[in-house]
């Protein structure tokens, strides 16, 4: 290695040790309108009539969400545990003996020693691992229908961002939802929402200082070879 190879190393390595220590934020998917866009619709001419279309209301009707636009309260009640261990221990000896051969009676000897010889070998492996993860979300939202199914089912959406100090929240749900487990109150758990997707990510100084830098998850990493 020549010496200005060995010094322009040496010269990059503090510069890699401070890469190391750089954040990564997570980086949320883009914001999406709630339900899909509706071109405005004119208002109908006024023609006389004490009725009009425009201030009509439903005495009557079901305040529980079932158009496209309507409003959804999700109560997160996630809550998911997982646990895995497993051990493995294996043990493995060998021994083979071979006695001298006898010539005329008498032991082979080689330099005045007999001829026996002997092998023995002895392997033993031990290995245990475990892991254990649990998660849990609690909270509202409240999300918009944005799709109905022709089986009566509606996909819903929504978002919140939250804005606290030095740091942003985004909480974000999509899913689909039967109208039969939504409440009379227009609140469903977050448990009986299809094919649930649920991001919490956060960005900001807060974030940052509880993200890895990328060097370091290097040395963390299968690549590693130490």
């Amino acid at each position: 290695m020549t010496r200005p190879f060995a010094r322009l190393i040496l010269a990059a390595l503090p510069i890699a040790s401070l890469a190391g220590c750089a954040i990564v934020p997570p980086t949320p998917k883009p914001m999406y309108s709630a339900t899909l866009p509706v071109a405005p619709v004119a208002p109908a001419q006024a023609t006389g009539s004490i009725y009009a279309d425009q201030q009509n209301m439903e005495l009557f009707a079901d305040p529980r969400a079932h158009r496209v636009g309507d409003i959804l309260t999700i109560t997160l009640v996630e809550s998911t545990q997982a646990s895995k261990k497993a051990a493995t221990a294996t043990n493995k000896k060998n021994g083979n003996s071979i006695t001298a051969p006898s010539i005329l009676g008498h032991g082979l000897k080689i330099g005045g020693r007999t001829a026996d010889s002997s092998l023995a070998s002895n392997n033993s492996f031990a290995g245990d691992g475990s892991s254990t993860q649990s998660n849990q979300l609690n909270g509202e939202i409240t999300v918009t229908v944005a799709q109905r199914l022709s089986n009566g089912a509606m996909i819903v959406q929504g978002e919140k961002w939250l804005t606290i100090n030095q740091g942003e929240e985004l909480v974000r749900i999509s899913g689909i939802v039967r109208p039969q487990d939504i409440g009379n109150d227009n609140v469903v758990l977050s448990s009986r929402v299809a094919d649930a997707k649920i991001e919490y990510v956060g960005k900001g100084t807060l974030a940052d200082s509880n993200t890895r830098g990328w060097l370091s998850r290097f040395f963390d990493s299968k690549w590693m070879p130490f």
